[in-house]
C-alpha cells in the first residue's frame, strides 16, 4: 500500500471509528458548523490547530499560512476573519506561532528569497519595529525564539485593525483576539498574555474603522 492510498485507509477506519462511538457523529456535522474559535496559525505540517487544542470537528475555523501573517492585502486571510466573525459569530480569534518557524528563520536571513520576499517583508517590519529590542539579544536562537513572540503579536495588531473586528465588538463586546505560541520541545501552547482592550484602546486613535470604544 502506497502513502496515497494509506490516507484513505486510515480515513475510513477514522470514520468507522467515530460511528462506533457516536451513531449520529456524522449526521450532526452535516448540519452545520458554530465554532467559538477562528485559529489563524502557520503551514509548517508539525502544527495541526485541532490536534494541539484537544479540538473537535466543528470546534475551530481554521486559517493557516506561512508564519502566520496577517496582511490587509490578502484576500484569503481577510475573507477568512470575515467569514468567521460576521458568519459564524466566533467569541475568539487567535493567531499562533511556533517555536522554529522556517518563515520567520528565512526574514532573519538577508538572502534574495524570490517569490517569497513579498511575503517575508511582512515578517521583516516586525523585525523593523522591534530592532533595538531584538538587535540588543545576543544569542541567535533566543532573537529567533522572540521574533517569533513579536510577530505574533503584530500579527493579532493587525487583526484588531480590521473593521469588521472593531464593529463586530462594539456592538456585541466579542470576538476577543489572542496571541499564542506552541512550543515543539514539549508540546505546550504557550499563552503571550495580549492585552486586547488595551491594545484596541492605542491603535483607536489611527485605526477606529468601528465607532468609540
Amino acid at each position: 500500500m502506497t502513502d496515497y492510498e494509506k490516507i484513505f485507509e486510515n480515513n475510513r477506519r477514522w470514520a468507522a471509528e467515530k460511528s462506533a462511538t457516536d451513531k449520529d457523529f456524522f449526521r450532526k456535522l452535516s448540519r452545520g458548523q458554530d465554532p467559538d474559535f477562528l485559529y489563524i496559525g502557520c503551514s509548517d505540517s508539525r502544527v495541526t490547530a485541532e490536534e494541539l487544542m484537544g479540538a473537535d470537528p466543528g470546534d475551530v475555523f481554521v486559517h493557516r499560512n506561512i508564519a502566520n501573517v496577517i496582511s490587509n492585502t490578502d484576500l484569503s486571510a481577510m475573507s477568512v476573519i470575515n467569514f468567521a466573525i460576521k458568519q459564524l459569530n466566533v467569541k475568539h480569534v487567535v493567531v499562533c506561532g511556533h517555536y522554529g518557524c522556517g518563515g520567520v528563520k528565512a526574514a532573519m536571513q538577508p538572502q534574495d528569497h524570490g517569490i517569497l520576499n513579498p511575503w517575508l517583508r511582512n515578517i521583516r517590519d516586525v523585525y523593523r519595529l522591534h530592532k533595538e529590542e531584538l538587535n540588543a539579544i545576543s544569542d541567535e536562537e533566543q532573537r529567533y525564539r522572540r521574533l517569533v513572540e513579536l510577530n505574533v503579536e503584530e500579527q493579532c495588531v493587525n487583526v484588531i485593525k480590521t473593521a469588521v473586528l472593531q464593529k463586530h465588538y462594539l456592538e456585541k463586546g466579542y470576538p476577543v483576539v489572542h496571541g499564542w505560541v506552541f512550543s515543539m520541545e514539549d508540546g505546550l501552547l504557550i499563552d503571550l498574555e495580549l492585552d486586547f482592550e488595551k491594545k484596541l484602546k492605542e491603535i483607536q486613535e489611527i485605526y477606529n474603522l468601528g465607532g468609540s470604544f
